[in-house]
């Protein structure tokens, strides 16, 4: 077994401390009692009555939930049947071009998925809103729900399906009853990513979003701009584990889903 020498050691704090210090001072400022966000002036929850009594705040933490709930319901689904189509049809004509395509927007930069959001928004004369930020985020969140959906469809076998058709059921009943069960996990897993990737969205979003329905990360983008306050601290942290528990709790029915199917 390999021990860590001191540069290793050395290496290892310094990259941490350079991806989570900055975080960790976002949570500890958060219970400062100046406002200065740079003064420590005392541990207070202060800053968190202050912004819970903000309404332009709590409206736009009530929109990013609502389009969350939205994009990430959407996603899975549409993540799911492009799974089914994937595992279950076999080789059809341009199967290939259609897993790429369903799988584009993981590697596409924000900026295009936002442009070409919006264009296609104004082509249709859609009214800019949370109907339009949420489609933008199930975009990009069905492939993510896809990738996972997929590989627990994969591990199926799709004789216990075909077992409860023998016995009597139809098509749906013995999906409903058979693969979905099955699939819970994996399905649970695609929904909390696909709602965190939603809730932590800002150049989407800002492309697509209209008057009256200004995301949370949008609006402390913008008051950022105008100056750190102790405020955003405070709505940081909040996010942070908010984001943290989604991720970490998608995570794990991941990692269930993958070991369950060895």
């Amino acid at each position: 077994m390999r021990r860590f020498s001191g540069i290793n050691l050395a290496a290892l704090a310094f990259g941490l401390a350079f991806l989570y210090l900055p975080i960790l001072l976002v949570v500890i400022f958060s219970f400062n009692a100046s406002k200065l966000v740079t003064v420590w002036g005392g541990f207070s929850l202060h800053w968190y009555g202050v912004l819970f009594s903000n309404p332009a705040y709590l409206e736009a933490a009530l929109h990013s939930l609502q389009i969350a709930v939205a994009a990430a319901t959407l996603a899975t689904l549409l993540g799911t049947l492009g799974a089914l189509a994937l595992t279950r049809l076999g080789r059809f004509p341009g199967r290939q071009l259609f897993g790429g395509l369903m799988l584009a927007p993981m590697v596409l930069p924000e900026v295009i998925l936002g442009v070409s959001a919006l264009m296609l928004f104004v082509a249709l004369d859609l009214e800019r809103g949370l109907l339009t930020v949420a489609l933008a985020h199930a975009t990009f969140g069905t492939a993510f729900a896809l990738v996972i959906i997929q590989s627990k469809l994969v591990s199926l076998d799709p004789n216990l399906e075909a077992a409860a058709r023998d016995l009597g059921a139809g098509p749906v009943s013995a999906f409903l009853l058979v693969t979905v069960p099955s699939l819970l996990p994996a399905l649970v897993a695609s929904w909390l990513l696909a709602f965190t990737l939603s809730l932590d969205d800002v150049v989407i979003a800002s492309f697509v979003n209209g008057p009256g329905a200004t995301t949370l990360p949008v609006r402390v983008y913008s008051a950022v701009r105008l100056g750190v306050s102790p405020e955003i601290n405070a709505i940081s942290t909040i996010m942070l584990a908010l984001v943290s528990l989604c991720v970490i709790v998608a995570s794990l029915l991941h990692k269930r889903t993958l070991v369950a199917s060895r």
